[in-house]
């Protein structure tokens, strides 16, 4: 091998690294907000980013940067007080009618009744894949972080740290996974009180409005999509990667596995898995893999 190229393969993976690594977080370089007519505010010299709802319109934004699989951290405070009605949605999503998704969303409650962490996973185009918690703590008090590992292998949905819901790449068993589409981060803060309460027996109270829900410290170490390819093309194997990029082959060790559980036996509410009356033509596949 030349000196020239010995330098290049010395310079990929640190082109990679630096491609992967994200910046200390500043919303102004890398969120737009796209509706609200102002509700949506950066604050605090870009550190804090607020969405707002009233009775005339909720707020939302997205991220300036497409991604193809990373680790998305995000802390949120929720809307605090009665948020009955109010859902705030956090998410990555690509585009058109075979869409791949990857969903948090917050159903609000009324004051001192738990909000409800509602989970899905859609890939082309299919979701119904819906798995509701409880949160351990009230997310109105403080800023809480909530997480997206999303890899080729699996997805798991963490909240600060602690794993809730792991989706596997089974396309082996004929389950569509999200790998082929480029995603954006999205978020708003919206009225659904027409089911997002009680199935739509609560109502939102708008005297209690405007509701507002407050983020900072985004975090993504992931793969940038751009202008059709990927910042991490040439690091496609795992065993390359940089240390930055752990989370391309990460999966859960037995301590995590032992969190997962304990969520799941102590702070799942909904899991489509088990809602045999919803399928009558019997469970989705991934329901019967281990």
């Amino acid at each position: 091998m030349s000196s020239s190229g010995f330098k290049f393969t010395l310079l990929v993976p640190l082109m990679v690294a630096c491609l992967m690594a994200s910046s200390a977080s500043n919303f102004h370089n890398d969120f737009d907000i796209t509706w609200g007519n102002g509700r949506g505010k950066i604050v605090n010299n870009g550190e804090v980013l607020t969405l707002s709802l009233d009775k005339a319109s909720g707020s939302g934004f997205q991220s300036k940067n497409e991604y193809l699989f990373g680790k998305i951290d995000m802390q949120l405070k929720l809307v605090p007080g009665n948020s009955a009605g109010t859902v705030t949605a956090y998410y990555l999503s690509s585009k058109g009618s075979t869409w791949d998704e990857i969903d948090f969303e917050f159903l609000g409650n009324l004051s001192g009744d738990p909000y409800i962490l509602h989970t899905n996973v859609f890939s082309q185009g299919k979701g119904n894949r819906e798995q509701q918690f409880y949160l351990w703590f009230d997310p109105t008090a403080d800023f809480h972080t909530y997480s997206i590992l999303w890899n080729p292998q699996r997805i798991i949905f963490s909240v600060d740290g602690t794993p809730i819901r792991e989706f596997k790449n089974m396309e082996s068993f004929g389950v569509p996974f999200p790998k082929n589409q480029p995603m954006r981060i999205y978020s708003s803060l919206w009225n659904a009180d027409d089911w997002a309460t009680r199935g739509g027996l609560v109502k939102t109270d708008w005297t209690q409005a405007p509701f507002t829900a407050s983020y900072r410290n985004f975090n993504a170490d992931a793969c940038v999509w751009s202008n059709g390819a990927s910042s991490c093309k040439s690091n496609a194997s795992p065993s390359s990667a940089s240390t930055n990029s752990a989370w391309f082959s990460q999966e859960m060790d037995s301590a995590k596995q032992q969190r997962l559980k304990w969520v799941q036996k102590n702070y799942m509410i909904y899991n489509y898995c088990n809602d045999a009356k919803r399928f009558p033509q019997g469970l989705p596949p991934e329901c019967n893999m281990s």
